[in-house]
């Protein structure tokens, strides 16, 4: 199977990675830990050159980035300079504004909109991804968003980023949408879930160590010809660090 390569999303280490100095250490545990390669989110402020001389020198690939959506409509230039800088192609957006939220209308507007800065990113070398929480599988006339998201959005620059923990915490089967999205999903996020304290509770997990189909879904990332998968886990109840250890170990005995 051509499985994803894996990368660590650092908004899992978020609390690590405060100053530059943070970053600097944090991205050197990451690659000792095993990984090769980090999405870059929720780290504190860092100049971009300083960003690409520690990824360097921890021997990390920067494979995508999360930055909000205002940023790529106000500050594009910028946005496509640092990505290329980082040689790295997908520009993520970690979730639709709120003020699109609250209508099927909303999400139309939203694909629109996004399709539009996608294509400037796309005309620069650069793939825009969206990244899902479980707010896109509200219904609206019997059609939920993310429907709304893929029917809407140009093919053509618009990609997802599916999140398995969120897709399924939406009431949707990853797998199902792994495949439906093939062809318009190079990166995807893998997060597991799992059942806590005798209710009906569900939390963050390590890959491996909660209820997903773990089979279902890697299988359906190699039909999908998905080329990364970022590790994220949104808490962690234990250091995020061993956390993303877990997740590493447990992906190579998966066979990633």
């Amino acid at each position: 199977m051509n499985y994803p390569k894996i990368a660590a999303q650092l908004y899992t280490i978020r609390d690590f990675c405060k100053t530059s100095q943070d970053i600097r250490e944090s991205l050197k545990r990451v690659k000792q830990i095993g990984y090769d390669a980090v999405q870059v989110s929720g780290i504190g402020p860092i100049g971009h050159e300083e960003m690409k001389e520690f990824a360097e020198e921890a021997g990390l690939v920067i494979c995508a980035t999360h930055i909000g959506f205002d940023r790529i409509k106000d500050q594009i230039d910028d946005v496509i300079k640092q990505h290329k800088l980082w040689n790295c192609k997908y520009v993520g957006v970690g979730g639709m504004p709120i003020e699109y939220r609250d209508s099927g209308e909303g999400f139309k507007a939203f694909a629109k909109e996004a399709s539009k800065y996608a294509r400037i990113l796309k005309d620069n070398g650069l793939q825009f991804i969206y990244h899902n929480h479980s707010f896109e599988f509200q219904k609206f006339n019997g059609v939920t968003g993310m429907d709304i998201l893929f029917e809407e959005s140009d093919p053509e620059v618009f990609q997802f980023e599916l999140d398995t923990y969120w897709v399924q915490h939406g009431g949707a089967d990853p797998v199902y949408w792994i495949d439906k999205v093939a062809g318009r999903m190079d990166v995807v996020h893998f997060k597991d879930m799992v059942i806590l304290n005798n209710k009906q509770e569900q939390f963050f997990a390590e890959i491996g160590e909660g209820n997903l189909n773990w089979k279902g879904i890697t299988e359906a990332c190699a039909r999908a010809n998905v080329k990364w998968a970022a590790v994220e886990q949104d808490r962690c109840r234990r250091d995020p660090f061993e956390s993303l250890a877990i997740s590493r170990k447990n992906l190579k005995d998966m066979g990633l």
